[in-house]
């Protein structure tokens, strides 16, 4: 198995040609390392090969490693440059710890949701950024909002304090057919593209992941989202 800076390699010239085929700017796709699962060790390997950027499912494992690595290990530094992304499905119980520790959440479909983390977010911090997560697929399993809500939503987000929208965010039910992955993808991506005249905060397109990259450049991801292609699967 390649080493994880080997994988990132990988991954990176993947993103650059994917770019260059679709007449996306170069360097207009950010990679975010899903480092669910994965231990901090693994974690300070990927920030040794040059990611910065790194996504969490889980509140209590995240928040665990956010701290084992905000401290020094074993005569390592404290990787105090890391941003956190949530893009998890997240409670209402969980939204204090996440609007303690993250960046970013991507993963907001209620406006619930969305007022807790802002509440909650700590007055020494930033405000946090936030992707409302769409269901594009309609899948009763999945979270988000449905596409018919998503601008109402958004609007009601805009005028929170504490937070700062910044785009939207979907995972679309698996499909091994480009087109199809296309076709999924394109509405929210017009969608996305409709909200920015209104927001000029939004300006991320998280969409996209390891099986499905290509679809999602395709049509205008700003961020992918990628785990399995940086740190092989779960031992």
């Amino acid at each position: 198995m390649p080493s994880i800076a080997e994988s990132t390699r990988l991954v990176r010239d993947r993103i650059d040609a994917l770019e260059a085929r679709y007449g996306r700017p170069a360097g207009s796709v950010q990679l975010l390392a899903v480092s669910k699962t994965h231990g901090p060790e693994r974690v300070r390997e990927a920030h040794a090969a040059g990611l910065r950027a790194f996504g969490e499912n889980y509140v209590r494992e995240a928040v665990d490693k956010i701290e084992a690595l905000n401290e020094p290990a074993d005569g390592a530094p404290a990787l105090t440059d890391i941003t956190w992304h949530f893009i998890g499905p997240l409670q209402s119980n969980k939204t204090k710890e996440v609007a303690a520790h993250f960046a970013w959440v991507h993963s907001v479909d209620r406006l619930k949701i969305a007022r807790r983390l802002g509440e909650q977010r700590p007055a020494d911090l930033p405000p946090l950024n936030v992707c409302v997560q769409v269901n594009i697929s309609g899948e009763a399993s999945k979270s988000g909002v449905a596409p018919a809500e998503t601008e109402a939503l958004c609007e009601a987000i805009a005028g929170l304090p504490g937070l700062v929208l910044r785009g939207l965010m979907a995972i679309p039910a698996p499909s091994a057919d480009l087109a199809a992955q296309r076709a999924v993808y394109r509405p929210l991506a017009e969608q996305f593209q409709s909200l920015r005249t209104r927001h000029q905060s939004m300006d991320t397109l998280s969409i996209g992941m390891s099986g499905d990259l290509e679809a999602a450049i395709a049509e205008g991801a700003t961020m992918v989202r990628v785990g399995t292609g940086i740190f092989g699967r779960r031992e």
